[in-house]
């Protein structure tokens, strides 16, 4: 089983967490921000994930903090599970339809940090929290994960729905860069012979 414990501590947030890639979607999470939350739940629930997350921020201040830096975490659990890489996927990708919203993720556990994010939110707020903050989490994410997403609403009405599908693809997209082939299960997947 691959699995991950963090305890990450600031000056403006402390965050614990958990997680077994090898999950069964259980999930336990407490950020302060109930809809994200709700995107971090149904995270784990698509993705097959058993996370428990809890960060404690300086919400008085700002999301920001709290927003980017459980991106951060999320990120360094996912490289403190994945260990040396051996055997995985490497790449996944997902579309993700969610009523009347199509949204894509792409992602590539190489080693090497890369954001490109388009979410076509046209609100500063679904439910409680600052949408410009789904950049920075994301953002946080890729740069301690090492990797690449790319992730994309192609069309959409509601912008909850909006930020639902990402994070439903996303999800999908990770579980599957992150699943494992019996064949290859002593071998990098790259040429390079390193990621």
């Amino acid at each position: 089983m691959r699995r991950a414990t963090l305890q990450r501590d600031t000056k403006e947030t402390q965050i614990s967490g958990t997680l077994r890639i090898e999950g069964k979607g259980r999930y336990s999470i407490a950020t302060g921000v109930r809809f994200f939350d709700h995107m971090l739940e149904l995270f784990a629930k698509h993705g097959g994930f058993d996370l428990d997350l809890n960060a404690a921020g300086d919400l008085d201040v700002d999301q920001h903090h709290t927003v980017e830096d459980v991106g951060i975490a999320l990120g360094q659990l996912f490289a403190k599970a994945l260990g040396d890489r051996k055997g995985i996927n490497r790449a996944g990708y997902f579309v993700q339809a969610m009523d009347e919203t199509l949204a894509v993720a792409a992602l590539d556990l190489g080693g090497r940090p890369a954001l490109v994010y388009k979410d076509l939110v046209k609100v500063r707020v679904v439910g409680d929290l600052q949408t410009e903050l789904l950049e920075d989490f994301f953002g946080g994410f890729v740069n301690h994960a090492g990797a690449n997403l790319h992730v994309k609403v192609l069309y959409g009405r509601s912008n909850h729905h909006k930020v639902e599908a990402i994070f439903k693809c996303f999800a999908r997209a990770l579980k599957y860069a992150c699943s494992t082939d019996p064949r290859l299960k002593d071998q990098l997947p790259s040429t390079k012979g390193l990621l």
